[in-house]
């Protein structure tokens, strides 16, 4: 009889060794190799350990990169990017950018103006909580769109941090303490305006004119504190969605609405901006040069990151790991020269 017993434990730990053992070491080892569609394929449930905690979160890591290296971005087009070394960078250097003069006797050091403006980085996030019993239960596919959406949001931080910039730019100021689009910024005690309220208009040719014609004749003439002109060309149109018939008709079409003939075609690239908020609003760059209009500034780019330790709380009180995204970054002003805004409004 004892011996009879003793034969049962045995098979019955070779059944157990059978039924849980063997799947829970061979996973390990396949897991790390599947995306997240493959986890639910012919298993009956997942036991959470490190090993399958760590397959998991290198398969979310992969799908968040291929989700940020695949994403649209726009920014790079009218903003250049700074690197940051601390919480904040000063930007006293927007006053005196040199340029190259006849050399005759000494040397003309440009002294920087007693401007004060700085660009103070903020902290960015985007988090997502994995419930243990969906590991548990093998209901993990529900978590990789999410990754993708990680991803793709952390592609496209810099798009919304200078689309802020512009929506914001009537009302904020720049390195000289003006509005970035302003009537009155000073040179040299005269002051110059790279702001409109004039609606953007392909109606006729006198209306082309007197918006976008204006915008790009104002940025042409601008000059440096010596009188010497600047020799900026504008060359990227930006309206919302709303402004993008008129956009097109100004810069693509070989007449204007009136039939009349369309002397700005092919003058600029045409930008179609979801982000801008402002119906009327539209905005004429200079995007050809080493600096741009707009500034933004990386302390750190966006990065995967995960929380996986048992024994945090949130994972052992309320049994949630977390994965995400994180940055600091901050966007800021840089040439009012190298941009011409108009509210549109006619006001």
């Amino acid at each position: 009889m004892s011996k009879m017993i003793t034969t049962l434990c045995v098979w019955a730990v070779l059944v157990a060794g059978v039924l849980f053992a063997v799947p829970v070491s061979g996973m390990a080892a396949d897991v790390r190799t599947m995306d997240l569609a493959g986890f639910g394929v012919g298993m009956a449930g997942l036991l959470v350990n490190k090993a399958t905690l760590d397959a998991l979160f290198t398969s979310l890591k992969t799908t968040f990169n291929n989700a940020f290296a695949g994403a649209p971005s726009q920014w790079e087009l009218t903003a250049m990017k700074v690197p940051s070394g601390s919480s904040r960078n000063d930007y006293g250097w927007l006053s005196a950018f040199p340029r190259m003069k006849k050399w005759i006797g000494d040397k003309a050091v440009k002294a920087l103006e007693a401007f004060k403006y700085s660009i103070v980085n903020d902290d960015f996030e985007a988090t997502v909580e994995v419930d243990r019993n969906d590991i548990e239960d093998d209901n993990l596919g529900i978590y990789a769109p999410q990754a993708q959406m990680a991803g793709f949001s952390a592609k496209q931080l810099p798009d919304e941090i200078v689309a802020d910039l512009k929506n914001a730019a009537f009302a904020s100021p720049c390195y000289d303490g003006q509005y970035f689009y302003d009537t009155d910024h000073p040179v040299e005690g005269v002051s110059v305006s790279n702001k409109s309220t004039v609606a953007l208009s392909g109606a006729t040719q006198a209306a082309a004119v007197a918006s976008y014609g204006a915008a790009r004749t104002a940025i042409m003439s601008f000059k440096d504190d010596e009188g010497r002109p600047l020799g900026l060309i504008p060359d990227v149109l930006e309206v919302p969605p709303a402004l993008e018939t008129e956009g097109r008709r100004l810069l693509e079409m070989d007449k204007l609405a009136d039939d009349t003939p369309n002397p700005f075609k092919g003058t600029a690239k045409l930008v179609v901006n979801p982000r801008l908020t402002s119906t009327t609003a539209w905005f004429l760059h200079v995007t050809s040069m080493p600096v741009k209009p707009f500034v933004y500034q990386e302390r750190k780019a966006p990065v995967f990151v995960e929380q996986t330790d048992p024994q945090a709380d949130n994972v052992f009180m309320r049994k949630k790991y977390r994965f995400g995204a994180e940055a600091r970054a901050a966007g800021g002003y840089a040439f009012w020269q190298m941009s011409y805004g108009s509210t549109g409004t006619g006001e």
